[in-house]
């Protein structure tokens, strides 16, 4: 029997995820992983321990926030960062982007961020005897390279790094990376979860105690769930 360690940051995808995994091998066999790396919305940490406690997984929580301290304003999720969460979709943001002739990559990416906390994912990993690592990245967070640690070749490579630098003790997994937001729902729904398990999943970067409803990640949530036929939880 596999033990599969989930990058779990209480969005909700990873949280879809975590549902998957547990399905497959028991939450015995299922360790989560939640990380603070200075984010605005750290209140996701506090949706994945519901989630965690709620299903019975093993959860540890980690600090790499030391990490993103040098430049505040290379992300606009950082607290502290002069630069603001972008009130519109990705799809405009892109746009807007290249009739700009700038990179494509949002003002929501942080540097590095997921190829550090899979390597962090990595070791821990080895550490608990998990010779699966499950991490959330879907087509939509791909599409024109918004996020280029989330695209299919950054997957590819990174899994055959992690492969290579455990003996191939360890595989990474992104079972979602071919799915959009509404396929992500689409797939807990076939998981049997509860308006209640959706409810506790927190998607917005702003840092209020709500979710504010404009920002990128907000409008996905909302049009995802809208085309699966269930008005938005949020």
């Amino acid at each position: 029997m596999s033990r599969i360690l989930v990058l779990a940051s209480g969005g909700l995808d990873s949280t879809v995820l975590l549902y998957k995994a547990v399905r497959e091998v028991g939450a015995e066999n299922v360790v989560a992983m939640n990380t603070f790396y200075g984010q605005k919305h750290a209140k996701e940490q506090e949706y994945a321990e519901w989630q965690c406690k709620h299903l019975g997984v093993e959860l540890h929580n980690v600090d790499l926030s030391q990490i993103f301290s040098f430049n505040k304003d290379c992300s606009a999720l950082l607290k502290g960062s002069k630069l603001d969460i972008k009130h519109e979709s990705y799809a405009k943001q892109l746009e807007e982007l290249k009739a700009e002739g700038k990179a494509p990559t949002v003002t929501a990416y942080v540097p590095y961020r997921n190829g550090l906390f899979l390597s962090y994912a990595a070791a821990v990993a080895l550490q608990l005897n998990c010779d699966i690592i499950y991490y959330g990245a879907h087509a939509d967070d791909a599409a024109g390279r918004a996020y280029p640690d989330c695209t299919e070749e950054f997957i590819t490579a990174q899994a055959k790094a992690i492969s290579e630098g455990t003996a191939e003790k360890v595989q990474m997994q992104a079972p979602w990376w071919n799915l959009n937001k509404s396929g992500v729902v689409a797939e807990g729904i076939k998981l049997g979860m509860t308006h209640e398990e959706f409810e506790h999943t927190w998607s917005c970067y702003e840092g209020g105690d709500k979710p504010c409803g404009t920002c990128g990640t907000c409008i996905d949530r909302k049009a995802a769930f809208t085309s699966n036929g269930i008005n938005d939880i949020d």
